[in-house]
C-alpha cells in the first residue's frame, strides 16, 4: 500500500499499474454481530465511535465493469451515521437482499460492511470491459449503483429496481484506502481541488442538484424564491450555491449567527435564524403549532418583499415538514430527501389540496445529473464546503460531528493521502477561488 502511496504522490501512472494489488486493505466497518448494540437507546444517544471499526479486510475480485480505486480522500454523509447507529434498519439487510441478485452480487453479501459514498482518488485496476477509464487516472466517484437489466431504469436511471447507493446498500465503499465500483460511477476529479476537497461533494452536491435544478426534481428557474433549511449544512450548502448560480433567491434558514455568516460569505442575503427568532413548530412531542408556522411565513414574506416560497428544499423532515407545506406558495414545490430529524412526516393537507401545492419526492442522482453537478465544480462555479478534516482513524469521531450537527458544510477524511493540501494540478484556477474554496473552514 505505500509503494501506491508513493506512486500516486509521484504522480507516476506507469509505476502504478506496474504495481500488484494488495491482498488486503484497510477500510471503516460495521460489524453484523453488532447489529443490537444500541437497541432500546434513543437515536441521540447512540454513538458511531463504538461501532466504526478500522478494520483489515480482504480485496475483492473485480467484477466487469468495476474498478479498483486508491482512496486519497472521502467524506461523512448521513448514511454513514445511519449505518453506523443501525437506524432505520440494519445496512445488513441491503447487503444481504443485493447478494441474492446474482453470484457476483453475493460478493457484497459479509458479516463486515465497509462504508462511504464518497471519494476522490486513483484508479487502480479495472475490470473486463471497461474502455473509458484506465489505471493513474484521477477521479472521484457519485454514490449510484445500477443493474440496468430492467427497462424501467433506461429513462432515468434512478428509476431502475436495482438502484442502491454505494457503500450504504452495497459494500465496499470509499472511507478506505481501496474502493470498488462501477466504472460509470467514475468523474473527473476537479483539477484546482485537493483531494479532501474533491471528495466532499459528491454525493450531496449531486443530491442537490437533483432535488432543486433538475427537471427531475423542482426545476428551478430565475427568479425563484427557494427556502433552504439548514443552508450551511452538507446538503442545504450545495443548495444556496445552486440557487445563487441559477439566478434564484435563497431564503436561508441556519440555527446560530456563525452559520448565517457562512450563508453570507456564499453570497446570501435573507436569513433566518430560527434559533434566535425562537421557532417551536411542535408545542410537544405529538403536536405541531400552526401559529408558529404562520409566524414562520410572515418573517419570509418580510424578507422577500411579500413573496412566498416558489420552492421549499426539504431535508429535515419530521420536525420542519409542516411548516414547509403551509409556507410554500400557491402552486408552489417542495422537494424532500432525507429527513434527519425522522422519516414520519404530518403536514395539514388542506394547506396542499385547495393550494394546489406539489409535494417531490427526490433520491441522489442519475448518472447525467451527477456528471452535469460535478462539471460545475471541475469548472469552478460550485465550490466545497469542507470545515474540517480527519485521518482515517478518526473517521467514527468524525461521523459523531454529523450526527450531533457539530459541523458545517462537510467533514473529510484523508485516506491514503498522508496530508491535507495534495492533489493540486490546477494552481492558477486554484487561486482563482481560494477564497471561496476556504470559506467553510475552521469553522
Amino acid at each position: 500500500m505505500q509503494d501506491i502511496r508513493d506512486a500516486i504522490l509521484a504522480d507516476d501512472p506507469a509505476a502504478l499499474a506496474g504495481l500488484p494489488v494488495p491482498a488486503s486493505y484497510r477500510g471503516i466497518t460495521v460489524h453484523a454481530d453488532e447489529a443490537d448494540m444500541f437497541e432500546g437507546m434513543a437515536s441521540r444517544e447512540k454513538d458511531p465511535r463504538k461501532s466504526l471499526h478500522l478494520d483489515d479486510v480482504p480485496t475483492p475480485e473485480l467484477a466487469p465493469g468495476e474498478a479498483l480505486v486508491a482512496v486519497m480522500a472521502s467524506a461523512i454523509n448521513y448514511n454513514t451515521v445511519w449505518t453506523s447507529i443501525f437506524e432505520p434498519v440494519s445496512t445488513f439487510s441491503f447487503l444481504k437482499r443485493y447478494g441474492r441478485t446474482s453470484p457476483l452480487a453475493k460478493r457484497h453479501d459479509l458479516p463486515y460492511h465497509v462504508v462511504g459514498s464518497d471519494l476522490s482518488g486513483v484508479v487502480l485496476q479495472t475490470g473486463q470491459g471497461v474502455h473509458s477509464w484506465k489505471p493513474g487516472d484521477k477521479v472521484v466517484a457519485h454514490c449510484l449503483s445500477v443493474e440496468l437489466e430492467a427497462p424501467d431504469g433506461h429513462d432515468d436511471t434512478m428509476m431502475d429496481p436495482e438502484q442502491r447507493i454505494w457503500g450504504f446498500e452495497t459494500n465496499f465503499g470509499g472511507l478506505a484506502e481501496l474502493a470498488v465500483v462501477k466504472t460509470n460511477q467514475l468523474m473527473p476529479k476537479p483539477a484546482h481541488l485537493t483531494w479532501e476537497e474533491a471528495a466532499s461533494p459528491g454525493l450531496v452536491n449531486s443530491t442537490a442538484y437533483r432535488q432543486l435544478v433538475s427537471r427531475n426534481g423542482a426545476n428551478m428557474t430565475q427568479g425563484d424564491i427557494v427556502l433552504i433549511w439548514g443552508a450551511s449544512g452538507g446538503l442545504g450548502s450545495y443548495a444556496t450555491q445552486f440557487a445563487l448560480n441559477g439566478g434564484a433567491t435563497p431564503v436561508c434558514v441556519v440555527s446560530s449567527p456563525e452559520k448565517a455568516e457562512i450563508c453570507r460569505k456564499m453570497g446570501a442575503e435573507l436569513i433566518i435564524d430560527r434559533s434566535a427568532e425562537g421557532y417551536k413548530f411542535w408545542s410537544d412531542p405529538e403536536t405541531q403549532d400552526p401559529r408558529e408556522w404562520k409566524r414562520f411565513g410572515s418573517r419570509i414574506r418580510e424578507l422577500t418583499g411579500g413573496d412566498d416560497p416558489d420552492i421549499v428544499f426539504e431535508h429535515p423532515g419530521r420536525e420542519t415538514f409542516g411548516a414547509s407545506v403551509y409556507v410554500a406558495k400557491r402552486g408552489g414545490t417542495i422537494v424532500t430527501c432525507a429527513s434527519t430529524s425522522g422519516f414520519m412526516h404530518q403536514y395539514d393537507n388542506r394547506y396542499l389540496w385547495m393550494n394546489l401545492k406539489r409535494i417531490i419526492g427526490s433520491h441522489f442522482a442519475n448518472y447525467k445529473e451527477a456528471y452535469l453537478a460535478n462539471r460545475l465544480v471541475v469548472q469552478g462555479a460550485i465550490h466545497p464546503t469542507v470545515s474540517r478534516v480527519y485521518p482515517l482513524h478518526e473517521t467514527g469521531e468524525a461521523a459523531n460531528d454529523v450526527h450531533h450537527n457539530s459541523h458545517q458544510g462537510k467533514v473529510s477524511v484523508l485516506a491514503l493521502a498522508p496530508e491535507e493540501g495534495l492533489g493540486v494540478t490546477d494552481t492558477e484556477k486554484r487561486e482563482q477561488h481560494l477564497e471561496a474554496i476556504n470559506r467553510f473552514r475552521g469553522v
